[in-house]
């Protein structure tokens, strides 16, 4: 982050805490004009910095309050094999994360479901049928301890 300044680094803390404040309210909050403010939101919205702005929703509402980590080995890592999977994985509507990982795992997904029997549902409809699995282990969270948006910045 070496083209940030102090100012910048608070504009992204709130913006990303309160992501609808007013421009007059951020630009109260971190000592600046409002067109100052709005300018420097400007800059670091085309810089890439802000990618987007969205509503967190909250899963238990949504009767999605089961979170389960599944960790996927993979037969093979030939590009196809790793392609042909994050094209299949991407359009699973109850995986909300995918990453692709160094140690035992080739890939660690999450998923919501609405419990257990939903998410045996969605093993059965989608995991299961995803191209080069290996092996798969499914972890399902009990609490959430830490749960944060926020990058440090």
């Amino acid at each position: 982050m070496p083209d940030l300044d102090p100012t910048d680094r608070r504009i992204l803390d709130v913006l990303q805490r309160q992501g609808r404040i007013t421009n007059a309210e951020l630009a109260e909050r971190i000592h600046l004009s409002a067109s100052a403010c709005h300018r420097r939101v400007q800059r670091l919205e085309a810089e890439g910095y802000i990618a987007g702005y969205v509503a967190l929703l909250d899963a238990r509402r949504l009767g999605r309050g089961t979170t389960v980590f599944v960790e996927i080995t993979l037969a093979g890592q030939a590009d196809e094999v790793l392609d042909a999977f994050e094209r299949a994985v991407a359009r699973v509507p109850d995986v909300l994360e995918c990453h692709l990982m160094a140690g035992t795992a080739d890939y660690l997904l999450k998923v919501v479901a609405q419990d257990t029997e939903d998410f045996a549902r969605i093993h059965r409809q989608h995991l299961a049928r995803l191209p080069g699995v290996a092996q798969m282990q499914s972890s399902f969270a009990l609490r959430k301890v830490v749960q944060t948006t926020a990058m440090p910045v």
